[in-house]
């Protein structure tokens, strides 16, 4: 696969418990019940596509909280780089630190040619169930977009 998924939508996301950008613990089973989650895993602060696929979440941010949801990015950097990152950019959302990828792993986030951790964007509702999975190393702002159509259709339906 090229930097796909292969958890699929139906499933349930598997739960973790990892150290944010404020060297907190947040664990996805916090958000069951009370909000939708969209969880994007990218290859690296402070990279080009990483920080427009970043900075457009920014841009939406307020749109994703006033659907009911809460944004969460996930890179195998560390807790110190996604800070720095979240300062320089004014990023508002969560930045999950991964190291060594074994969250992405268990998501079936798959390097892209063996060597780039891959760019895969889930929503999983307030149930714990994904219902969406976007893959595209390129085409960030795509990321946000579909993301953000989902959120509406789950709030809009009451299962956001």
């Amino acid at each position: 696969m090229f930097g796909q998924s292969t958890l699929s939508v139906g499933a349930l996301a598997p739960d973790f418990t990892l150290q944010s950008q404020k060297r907190e613990a947040v664990k996805l089973s916090d958000f069951r019940g009370k909000k939708t989650v969209v969880l994007f895993f990218y290859p690296k602060d402070d990279t080009l596509v990483c920080t427009a696929e970043s900075c457009a979440f920014r841009d939406r941010y307020d749109t994703f909280v006033e659907a009911g949801a809460e944004v969460i990015g996930v890179s195998a950097d560390s807790e110190g780089s996604h800070a720095d990152f979240a300062q320089k950019h004014r990023l508002p959302m969560t930045l999950l630190s991964d190291p060594g990828g074994q969250t992405a792993a268990r998501y079936g986030v798959k390097p892209v040619l063996g060597l780039l951790p891959g760019r895969v964007t889930f929503v999983i509702d307030r149930d714990g169930v994904v219902r969406h999975a976007f893959s595209s190393q390129l085409r960030a702002n795509r990321h946000v977009e579909e993301a953000l159509a989902v959120v509406r259709r789950l709030e809009a339906s009451g299962r956001g």
